[in-house]
């Protein structure tokens, strides 16, 4: 086994990753939590990175947090938006660029519609309860999630 070639995101995500710390000096990104009339979290797995995470992604160019985390919602996990989220919080992640920022959106039941969807991107999603999170939810996930349900303040770093 030792001789089978790696899986190609396991040489190309480390290489993509060296090129932004080099390349970009900040990154702007977006997270949603998404509730449903349960109280249940909406997370989403990637087919391309271990882990459960809220789903969102990067703000590309000429765009908008809040058009960019009303994109993701859709893409990802069918997630269409009636109405605008909110922030929670504005956080800064250190430790995947050189200035990573990423704002959390609240998305609450009857804000949005569900549509089945399939994206090549996202292996599987689901509404879990907050306190039954699945195996493999990352830490930062968790404690987003732990924070919003608590009301507790929102950290500067992620």
């Amino acid at each position: 086994m030792a001789n089978l070639p790696l899986p190609l995101w396991k040489v190309v995500r480390p290489l993509s990753r060296l090129y932004y710390r080099l390349s970009r000096p900040m990154t702007v990104g977006v997270r949603g939590l998404v509730r449903d009339e349960a109280g249940h979290v909406l997370l989403v797995r990637h087919s391309y990175v271990d882990g459960w995470y809220m789903p969102g992604g990067g703000v590309e160019r000429s765009e908008t947090a809040v058009t960019a985390i009303t994109r993701e919602l859709d893409e990802e996990a069918g997630i269409i938006l009636k109405a605008p989220p909110k922030l929670v919080g504005l956080y800064a992640n250190f430790r995947e660029f050189k200035s990573d920022h990423v704002a959390l959106y609240l998305v609450e039941p009857g804000s949005y519609e569900r549509v089945p969807r399939k994206s090549f991107e996202i292996a599987e999603y689901d509404f879990f309860p907050p306190d039954a999170l699945p195996e493999g939810t990352t830490p930062g996930t968790r404690a987003r999630i732990r924070e919003v349900i608590e009301g507790l303040p929102a950290p500067e770093l992620w």
